[in-house]
């Protein structure tokens, strides 16, 4: 029904945008901090992001959809809440039911649905088949073909062992990961799309996330052999080269003004010395562990070598691609996240953010944050959880029904690495926020998944 309902609401909008539709291409890295990049000031060369950056326009404020990986993804698919999809925190599929749920309409099945053709390169990490539990695969969410992992290439992104394509496991493969999601790509560019049509290339890179793995000559270049800061950067690096294979590749079959692509992080680094000075890291609802690099480039229709100041995030990666494509939202569900087509065209007028940013992680201190203009609002549960790491799903019932308590509230503008708590000094703009940071959580506690009932 979800699939039927999708095609009928998208037929007249694909029909009336006609045949030049552009092709649509995200990447996505892992554990990739706000200030890793060269254009975000980092100390990685990558001149092919660079580049997107200089084409197109670059957030200074973007966010993830949540600290840790699963959730953002599945946040990015459907420009929603993680919790409304079913996806709580990062998922294991061995110990777990969680999934992104197959009732959710996803960005490939939005595209899908005005004729475009599919195709998911990399990590997956929202749910595939164990022994224990059948999970919906990517093909079940929109994805014509797809060559995945659940999580990590392992044993690390040198040689991995991990990769299953459209159902069938791969086997050992020779090379980076990074590498191979790009070869594969362009692979599948070249023999077996349908050249008549549009694409949409989901490409989600394993790097920079832990184990860690990078060419020799390209480590070299940032320190010691040994040196996990220098090994962490080259895969930074090496990535950005397997990126500028592939935009050579989108270039050779068409023209700039062809590719609408889109580049962020899934969450912020696990190292301190990359999140910009900003609190927190990977796993913590603090402005280091959700705030990452944002760049869309689209030649001709997204305003060139930009710097954008208007917070944005992960969240609003579909229903701006709605935007700027003409095409219809999904119908029937409540989008978290909002239309920037507007702002990237060059009329920031008519840009209104319907919702404030929102966070919830459940082993993260603060387990809330919101984000509000230039305000900040975090709290902490008022109730325990074991200190297990790994989601157990029994606590969804004390997490839909818990309260917040520490509210702090900072003034982003003024003190972006939140340091001073303004609570005491503006009660009333605390009250204003915090009633809706309560309404926000409420929607979405509503919609989440029982999985511990299942």
């Amino acid at each position: 029904m979800k699939w039927i309902s999708a095609c009928l609401a998208l037929s007249l909008c694909s029909i009336s945008f006609g045949a030049d539709r552009p092709n649509v291409v995200v990447l996505l890295a892992d554990d990739l901090g706000y200030q890793d990049i060269g254009c975000y000031d980092g100390p990685v060369k990558t001149p092919s992001l660079d580049a997107l950056a200089k084409g197109g326009t670059r957030f200074q404020t973007f966010y993830s959809g949540c600290a840790v990986c699963s959730p953002s993804r599945a946040t990015l698919l459907t420009g929603r809440h993680h919790i409304r999809t079913g996806v709580y925190s990062w998922i294991h599929d061995g110990g777990q039911k969680s999934h992104l749920l197959e009732r959710e309409t996803t960005l490939a099945e939005v595209l899908k649905g005005s004729g475009y053709e599919t195709a998911h390169f990399g990590k997956w990490h929202l749910g595939l088949p164990s022994e224990k539990y059948d999970k919906p695969t990517p093909d079940k969410h929109g994805f014509d073909y797809w060559f995945a992992t659940w999580n990590n290439a392992q044993p690390s992104h040198k040689n991995p062992e991990t990769f299953i394509r459209n159902g069938e496991p791969v086997g050992k493969l020779k090379g980076y990961s990074c590498q191979l999601v790009v070869d594969e790509a362009i692979t599948w560019l070249d023999q077996h799309r349908d050249k008549e049509a549009p694409f949409f290339l989901n490409v989600w890179f394993h790097e920079p996330h832990a184990p860690i793995a990078a060419p020799d000559e390209i480590v070299n270049e940032y320190g010691k052999q040994k040196d996990k800061a220098a090994i962490y950067s080259g895969t930074i690096d090496n990535t950005d080269r397997a990126i500028g294979r592939l935009v050579k590749k989108l270039r050779e079959i068409g023209a700039p003004e062809d590719t609408l692509i889109i580049y962020a992080s899934d969450n912020g680094s696990y190292r301190d010395d990359r999140t910009g000075g900003l609190r927190g890291r990977k796993g913590a609802n603090w402005e280091g562990g959700i705030r990452v690099p944002g760049i869309f480039t689209w030649s001709g229709k997204i305003r060139p070598d930009i710097v954008a100041n208007e917070p944005a995030g992960i969240v609003d990666i579909l229903p701006t691609v709605c935007g700027l494509l003409g095409l219809a939202k999904p119908d029937g569900v409540h989008l978290d996240g909002s239309d920037l087509s507007g702002l990237l065209q060059g009329n920031a007028t008519a840009f209104s953010r319907h919702q404030p940013l929102f966070w919830h992680l459940q082993k993260s201190r603060p387990i809330v944050a919101m984000r509000d203009g230039k305000w900040s609002l975090v709290a902490d549960p008022d109730y325990e959880l074991s200190t297990s790491n790994m989601f157990d799903e029994t606590w969804i019932p004390k997490i839909k029904a818990g309260a917040y308590t520490n509210f702090q509230l900072f003034d982003l503008t003024e003190d972006p690495n939140q340091t001073t708590n303004l609570a005491a000094d503006q009660p009333e703009k605390l009250a204003l926020l915090k009633e809706k940071l309560l309404q926000i959580n409420a929607s979405i506690m509503a919609d989440g998944a029982n999985w511990h009932e299942e």
